[in-house]
């Protein structure tokens, strides 16, 4: 019988400069890059890690985020992945991701990280706006991003990922579409073309840019993605769009609610433990790179661990699985929450009234529509209202 697989994340917090947009775990350097420290940590983290697993598991895709991984050496990477075959069965054909900033982007770099089993390259472009590239603090201008991505694929990357943002501060429609084809054209078998929103606690929440009205967003969006489709680019979820067999497979387990270990600063985990009735525990590392540096390899550098409440279920379930334009099968909803598919029917029914979602058959998902309120469909499944 096959083991069963999982994700694995590994954070590597540190970037050159923190953009004013960025609310994830992410540090800037103000001294020299503790690569060999980092690297200790997290090769005792793995050990730890696989000593509390209660049975073997396989490891199908790995994802470097952070932070900026490309800051890392290719022989850090290749430690890495070393290590996580010494305590992990690793699938052979398992998806290997790695984060690039094009401000950090060598050549030397690439081949290296190519040599360690890195598969799939994602940049993070964002734009090929140089002023706009200016105003969300990148540290790289357009002709980085295009030679980035020349040197990933002379690196023999044939599967890489580009980021790009829409609904900029003060961006036209025919700028965010200009954008998208600059992208488009440089032919990469992924892109995540996503909104830019002000999070809390960023450099933007403090002082917030001059956004596009939410009309302007949506005519955007639309013919964003009609652009896409028209590229043979297919979206497969709310952000995600790929040429045919080349969907995100680390992503992919998030948004079908599987199981994934997460190790590094700030990381989270999520697994099922079937030994306890498919009770689902996450987890998440010391936030602060010190901190983490100082515990890791002991349950002090888990900084929250937490069994999902049963009631809470079906909204997780629900929060990953209606990102995707598949939506999802009831009788894994049925294998996964204690809710049944008539359950479901009787919360959601308003969602269905209203054309936000469709329950039909063994199949559930959003509508276009519900594509755009899938915070409407969400709030149905909380406990308060019935879920």
């Amino acid at each position: 019988m096959p083991l069963p697989s999982v994700g694995l994340y590994i954070h590597l917090p540190w970037c050159v400069q923190k953009c004013p947009y960025c609310d994830f775990n992410s540090h800037p350097l103000h001294q020299a890059l503790p690569e060999a420290d980092y690297l200790e940590a997290l090769q005792a983290d793995l050990a730890f890690e696989s000593a509390r697993e209660p049975g073997q598991v396989a490891i199908d895709s790995i994802f470097f985020g952070g932070g900026t991984p490309s800051l890392f050496s290719g022989r850090a990477i290749a430690v890495i992945l070393e290590t996580v075959n010494q305590y992990y069965s690793l699938s052979s054909d398992a998806e290997i991701t790695l984060e690039a900033n094009p401000g950090t982007a060598e050549s030397s770099y690439f081949n290296d990280y190519r040599a360690a089993g890195v598969n799939r390259l994602s940049l993070g472009m964002q734009s090929f706006d140089d002023g706009m590239l200016k105003q969300l603090g990148r540290i790289h201008g357009a002709a980085e991003c295009l030679a980035a991505f020349d040197k990933a694929r002379q690196a023999g990357f044939d599967n890489i990922n580009i980021d790009v943002m829409f609904g900029l501060p003060e961006q036209s429609e025919q700028a965010a579409l200009q954008d998208l084809q600059q992208a488009i054209q440089l032919e990469p078998e992924h892109l995540s073309w996503y909104q830019l929103t002000i999070e809390p606690n960023t450099g933007f929440a403090s002082q917030p840019p001059p956004l596009p009205a939410d009309d302007a967003v949506y005519a955007m969006q639309a013919q964003g993605i009609n652009q896409l489709a028209a590229d043979n680019y297919r979206r497969y979820e709310v952000s995600a769009f790929s040429r045919a067999g080349r969907e995100c497979r680390h992503n992919l387990n998030y948004w079908q609610f599987g199981d994934y270990l997460g190790i590094g600063a700030g990381a989270h985990a999520k697994l099922t433990d079937t030994a306890a009735s498919g009770q689902v525990v996450r987890s998440m590392r010391q936030r602060h790179p010190k901190a983490y540096m100082q515990y890791a390899g002991s349950k002090v550098a888990i900084q929250e661990e937490n069994a999902v409440a049963s009631n809470m279920l079906l909204f997780e379930f629900l929060l990953n699985h209606l990102r995707l334009l598949d939506g999802f099968r009831l009788a894994d909803l049925e294998r996964m929450t204690p809710v049944s598919r008539d359950q479901l029917r009787e919360v959601m029914q308003p969602a269905v009234k209203n054309g936000l979602l469709e329950v039909g058959g063994d199949d559930c998902r959003a509508t276009a529509r519900g594509f755009r309120f899938l915070n409407e469909i969400l709030l149905l499944a909380l406990p308060e209202k019935g879920g």
